[in-house]
């Protein structure tokens, strides 16, 4: 299957995403370390963002498939860049999911985030330290 996105230079160094399924439209800006303003997601931001988006999806799927609720689960993602050559040097990555898990269902959790896409398609020097916390009080029964 493929996905088509086409992206458009509009200025000021910002490039307008088009996601060809939907439509929807995501603009991108330098950031301000590397000659932007840093007004919005840089492409390596969204990097990081698409590696926290990837990992929580792929624990939704299994989690609905095996009846796990995940309300209140968020994560954070910190990018940290390489100077020579300029790229992604380390993704950290904190999840924050329901502190009712257990054992099973944890490692199951974490297993599946650690099998996407995303992240297995990140080159080998591009360090991804991942924390799992299960620290989320649910806010509904």
């Amino acid at each position: 299957m493929s996905v088509e996105v086409t992206g458009s230079y509009i200025g000021a160094k910002k490039v307008e995403l088009v996601h060809g399924p939907s439509g929807e439209r995501i603009v991108t800006s330098a950031p301000k370390d590397n000659q932007g303003d840093g007004s919005k997601f840089s492409p390596t931001d969204l990097v990081g963002a698409s590696m926290g988006s990837c990992m929580l999806t792929i624990m939704a799927i299994y989690a609905e498939q095996a009846g796990i609720r995940l309300d209140g689960t968020w994560f954070r993602v910190e990018k940290t860049m390489r100077a020579n050559p300029r790229q992604i040097g380390k993704l950290q990555v904190d999840f924050h999911l329901p502190g009712q898990l257990n054992g099973e269902q944890r490692k199951k959790l974490e297993e599946c985030a650690m099998g996407c896409p995303v992240h297995r398609s990140l080159r080998p020097e591009v360090e991804v330290p991942v924390t799992f916390h299960y620290d989320v009080v649910p806010t509904r029964p």
